[in-house]
């Protein structure tokens, strides 16, 4: 399940004078709404916000209890809601991918870093269940998000092959023997049982059993399939989340419009993947997420593949689903974050995220005055998680000559000289 619960914030939206003891101050942050600011951070929440040079931290000189962030944009922290962590990072595997349980465990840890590092400080791996590995991947991505925890979220959808039939007693009894291990979302992909309906049907049973939320691959090219899962899913809680969903976008317009009527009536989350698709079935269309949320369906982004063989460029990253929700899908920049931010955090059952007095310390700070500026080009990053810096990546931009950088304005990173 999530690591943190929501919590009702606090309507305070500014403090004056010293932070508490463990506290983090964030200088001179700009927010999107164009404001420079303090925050306040202390117990893994945002304690206030004030303008910039209002707070100041009380502390033992050359306490590491403050971070300048001026020059920087400061956000929500993204989230992440489709990613295969046990596969990720094995298109150059050059052979069969091991499924050696530190092996799985390695490349699960590389990912969420990598992830963690373009600022996603949550994490929702689907995992498969049954089959040649059993239940050794699961448990070994469990380990490894037992060792990530204070750097990152990581959660588990424990997908069982088949559900149906004579073999689907044993994809049912693994199912729920994965609950037990600590899986915390039921998934699968129903486009692959002999009998897709019944395997809805004993997925969201068992999600009932367990109080779980629900979340499952596919690729919703059959309206009437569709039509029935989102009638059985309609009113589960806590919650049903489909994808890719790229099928959507090869049916008729009427079609696909009906399709996503459905989906809003029954309160489904619909997570795209503008990066590529997953998965061995080679199809790469995304969602069309433009029709998805005039109909009024909740649509998150997600990474899906991280270099595997699904998309061996696959780069995982936040912000480069948002920039393609813009560029492609014609979003405005700031409803192409919120895909990959509030939207994203809201399918993983995840507290909302303000840069306001009460809400969690979960924040991400770019290089940048404005979130366009963010989605187009932005390397240098800061990832808070729980109310401290969990990861940073620093970019140096020099230019050869550089008194005609300095006389244009060119934007600079960096203090050396270009040799």
């Amino acid at each position: 399940m999530p690591d943190s619960q929501p919590q009702r914030p606090s309507h305070s939206s500014s403090r004056r004078g010293p932070a508490g003891p463990g506290s983090l101050l964030l200088s001179g942050a700009r927010l999107a709404d164009g404001r420079t600011v303090d925050v306040q951070l202390g117990d893994g929440r945002i304690e206030a916000v004030g303008t910039a040079g209002s707070l100041v931290v009380a502390g033992p000189p050359g306490a590491d209890a403050r971070v300048d962030l001026t020059g920087y944009l400061l956000l929500p922290a993204p989230a992440e809601p489709h990613a295969h962590a046990d596969t990720a990072l094995t298109a150059d595997s050059g052979g069969p991918v091991s499924r050696a349980p530190r092996d799985v465990q390695h490349r699960v840890t590389e990912a969420a870093l990598l992830q963690l590092g373009h600022g996603a400080t949550s994490l929702r791996a689907h995992v498969r269940v049954g089959d040649v590995s059993g239940l050794g991947d699961l448990a070994a991505v469990l380990r490894a998000g037992r060792a990530l925890r204070g750097l990152v979220g990581l959660t588990t959808v424990a997908m069982p092959r088949v559900l149906t039939g004579t073999a689907g007693a044993d994809g049912l009894a693994m199912l729920r023997d994965a609950l037990k291990m600590g899986a915390g979302v039921v998934g699968g992909c129903p486009d692959l049982d002999p009998d897709p309906t019944g395997y809805v049907e004993a997925v969201l049973e068992v999600a009932a059993e367990h109080g779980c939320p629900v979340d499952l691959h596919t690729d919703a090219a059959d309206p009437a399939r569709l039509a029935r899962l989102a009638a059985m899913a309609g009113g589960l809680r806590p919650g049903v989340t489909l994808g890719p969903c790229g099928g959507l976008d090869r049916l008729p317009t009427e079609a696909a419009r009906r399709a996503a009527d459905q989906l809003a009536a029954a309160g489904v989350t619909v997570v795209c993947l503008p990066q590529g698709g997953c998965g061995d079935t080679g199809l790469r269309e995304a969602a069309p997420v433009r029709l998805l949320r005039r109909a009024g369906v909740r649509v998150a982004a997600g990474s899906g593949a991280l270099r595997d063989l699904a998309n061996p460029v696959g780069r995982g990253d936040p912000l480069e689903a948002a920039y393609l929700l813009a560029s492609r899908h014609g979003l405005r920049p700031e409803d192409a974050y919120e895909a990959v931010s509030g939207a994203a955090r809201a399918a993983l059952g995840l507290p909302e995220v303000r840069v306001e007095a009460g809400f969690p310390a979960e924040l991400l700070a770019v290089r940048g005055d404005r979130i366009a500026g963010a989605l187009s080009l932005t390397y240098s990053r800061i990832v808070v998680h729980r109310g401290r810096v969990v990861a940073r990546t620093s970019a140096v931009r020099e230019y050869g000559d550089s008194a005609t950088a300095t006389a244009l304005g060119l934007p600079r990173q960096g203090r050396g000289r270009l040799p």
